[in-house]
This record gives structure tokens, C-alpha cells and sequence, in this order.
């Protein structure tokens, strides 16, 4: 399953989670400190994150609800990757149960027809 639902910021040259939670408590070096500024000064998705982070009052419980929100967010893709799955696996049954039937009307028919004749 995981390997559909990858995390955005891992294939972009965007911060990651971490490094955003981690600039707006402070804890970053003054150098990394300004290489995420420069990448902000560029990246509008990232400026509107850091922007809803900075808002938030108790920002030590963040790292929480980020993995409560991306778990919630998972389970509700994987169920919605199961019912297209189901669906999926109804089609091919409905397509091989008109097949069988199909071959059992040609037989029928053939069986018939030719019985007919004799």
C-alpha cells in the first residue's frame, strides 16, 4: 500500500516536515535556518505550511497530529484503493459470467439446430 501513497515533500526539493517543524520552534542552526528562508522566499506551498505551523499555540504537540492526520489520511486512501479494487474485480466477474453464458446459448443453439435437421 505505501508505495502509492508516498509523502509530497519527499520527491521535492522542499524542507521536510521535520526541518519546517523544527524552524518554526527554533531549533535550527543559523545556516539552516536561512537555507529554508531562501527556499520560502520561493516555494508558496511551503510559506503557506510554515504560516499555518506559526499559528498553531502549542507547537510541541504538532509532530503528534502530523502522524494522527497522515495516519487518518492513509487509511482513508487504502479504503479507497480497496473499493476500486472490489469494483474492479466485480466488472471481471459480470464479463466471465455473460462469457458462460454466452457459450451456453452457442451450444444450446448449435445443439438444437442440429438436432433439428436429423
Amino acid at each position: 500500500m505505501n508505495e502509492h501513497f508516498n509523502d509530497i515533500f519527499v520527491t521535492t526539493g522542499c524542507p521536510s516536515q521535520q526541518q519546517l517543524l523544527d524552524y518554526v520552534q527554533g531549533k535550527l542552526t543559523a545556516e539552516e535556518q536561512h537555507e529554508v528562508e531562501m527556499h520560502l522566499a520561493d516555494c508558496e506551498l511551503c510559506s503557506d505550511a510554515l504560516e499555518g505551523l506559526a499559528a498553531i499555540k502549542d507547537k510541541e504537540k504538532i509532530p503528534g497530529w502530523l502522524i494522527e492526520m497522515k495516519w487518518a489520511l492513509l487509511k482513508k486512501l487504502h479504503k479507497r484503493y480497496r473499493t476500486r479494487r472490489k469494483s474492479e474485480y466485480n466488472i471481471y466477474l459480470v464479463v466471465i459470467v455473460l462469457t458462460i453464458l454466452f457459450l451456453l446459448l452457442g451450444i444450446f443453439w448449435a445443439y438444437h439446430f442440429s438436432a433439428v435437421r436429423h
